[in-house]
């Protein structure tokens, strides 16, 4: 470990999979990030928020580029937002990957999505990609 305590991260993915070369760049950088904070032995937290939640299906593919990364990092996957799958299309792929839905935030109009602040409630230091 290369600082006197351990950090607390939490990743969150939120970039559209539609969005061509700069959302592969932002998802891999993400995963990169997970990696990086895992291997110094931190605590890291992956979530897939917003279009971000269409993500899990995608690199779950061994064909995907970073299909590796994410396999290194799985562990480190807390969830997806569950609000935001329904809004975006990504709950089914999610679930087929055996991720958890993520409803600590009852906002009105949805069935819940990822609560930002119970992360820094909890000490995390926030990473958005």
């Amino acid at each position: 470990m290369s600082g006197n305590t351990a950090s607390k991260t939490a990743v969150l993915v939120m970039s559209d999979p539609n969005g061509g070369d700069e959302a592969l760049g932002r998802v891999f950088n993400a995963l990169a990030a997970a990696y990086d904070f895992d291997q110094a032995g931190d605590e890291v937290r992956l979530q897939f928020q917003g279009a971000g939640t269409r993500w899990p299906e995608l690199l779950n593919s061994p064909e995907h580029p970073a299909y590796d990364v994410y396999q290194a990092v799985r562990h480190t996957v807390a969830g997806i937002s569950c609000g935001c799958s329904d809004l975006f299309g990504g709950k089914e792929g999610a679930q087929a990957s055996g991720l958890e839905l993520i409803k600590d935030n009852p906002l009105p109009g949805t069935s819940g999505v990822a609560s930002v602040r119970t992360l820094v409630d909890n000490g995390y230091s926030i990473l958005s990609f």
